[in-house]
């Protein structure tokens, strides 16, 4: 999986969902949503016209057989409770189930009873036409997305394209809450997370100094670091952490982006100058890969031991994957 170019290493284990940024959780459970998203003027009113990446499609009724074609939305569907009955499947690797859907939310959608749309996100039309879905949620790009056969698609059933790469998962869970009527599902799982960010953040001790999120690619590549205002900076700062700036002219980005900045191998050591170091997408045997690099040697993080994995779910962060890191970041800091 690639945040454009080749963010993630972990992600060729997964090279099937298109990595991004954004995504959900159940309503009791789990939840999610965006604050302040427009709603219609009532919430219990269809059919509704929803605008969307596409266009607009107009929903006759409120669904009750969602089909995503979308494995990195799937997740938000579930976290705001929406009728998901089946969803497309990457390859099982690690960081997945065995039959391919994300393990953050694994467990979720089998007590669901979510099925497998199509496996190997290889799409299949007839697949989605034998679902036979009142809804159908599409990804704008990725290795999960079916944007190419909005035509064909909306010919099944009403479909909507959604850009999970562009917006938080708080955002994307509202935009999907207007489309399938759980608008109040959606602002709960925001409310419900935020309350238990709140709640750990009261309890963790904040280490000394900047921190920096780095995609770490190793000698020869270039390397992910996160920016300020970005999905995953935005979860730290949301316990309390401070992410460093990066400096002008380090970006090796053809597009930059605003979530993270591509840095060459030889130039971390003048980005990555945070006291604290967290590694996206790792365990500890990469922890220890970047403490062995004499490049980095000298790096404040590495000198003081504080380089910390975020775990294999951080690469996507979606309702449960940005609780599971809130918990991970609580029990190291507390």
């Amino acid at each position: 999986m690639k945040f454009q170019r080749k963010i993630l290493p972990l992600l060729a284990a997964v090279a099937a969902a298109g990595i991004a940024l954004s995504g959900c959780s159940g309503s009791a459970d789990a939840t999610s949503g965006s604050a302040g998203a427009s709603a219609p003027a009532s919430q219990g009113e269809w059919p509704r016209t929803v605008k969307h990446e596409s266009g607009e499609t107009v929903i006759p009724a409120k669904p009750k057989n969602i089909a995503s074609t979308s494995l990195s939305v799937t997740g938000t569907l579930l976290a705001i409770d929406a009728p998901v009955t089946s969803s497309a499947a990457t390859n099982p690797s690690d960081v997945t189930d065995s039959q391919g859907f994300f393990s953050q939310w694994a467990t979720v959608a089998t007590e669901r009873k979510v099925g497998v749309l199509y496996p190997a996100l290889e799409f299949d039309l007839e697949a989605v036409v034998a679902a036979a879905p009142d809804l159908i949620v599409v990804s704008t790009s990725g290795a999960d997305s079916a944007a190419d056969h909005y035509k064909e698609l909306s010919a099944i059933a009403p479909t909507i394209v959604v850009n999970y790469g562009s917006q938080s998962w708080q955002d994307l869970a509202a935009e999907l809450g207007e489309a399938t009527g759980q608008e109040a599902a959606a602002s709960a799982a925001v409310a419900k997370y935020d309350a238990h960010v709140k709640d750990v953040a009261a309890k963790i001790k904040l280490p000394e100094g900047e921190s920096n999120i780095i995609s770490f690619n190793g000698a020869g590549q270039d390397n992910g670091v996160a920016k300020q205002g970005g999905s995953h900076a935005d979860v730290l700062e949301s316990l309390g952490f401070k992410i460093a700036d990066i400096p002008e002219g380090l970006d090796t980005s053809a597009q930059p982006r605003q979530d993270f900045a591509f840095i060459s191998f030889e130039n971390l050591t003048r980005a990555a100058t945070g006291n604290t170091v967290f590694l996206l997408a790792a365990d500890n045997a990469m922890v220890e890969a970047f403490k062995g690099e004499k490049v980095l040697a000298n790096l404040p993080s590495v000198k003081s031991g504080q380089v910390v994995a975020m775990g294999p779910t951080s690469f996507r962060l979606d309702y449960y994957s940005s609780t599971q890191l809130v918990d991970l970041l609580g029990e190291t800091f507390s």
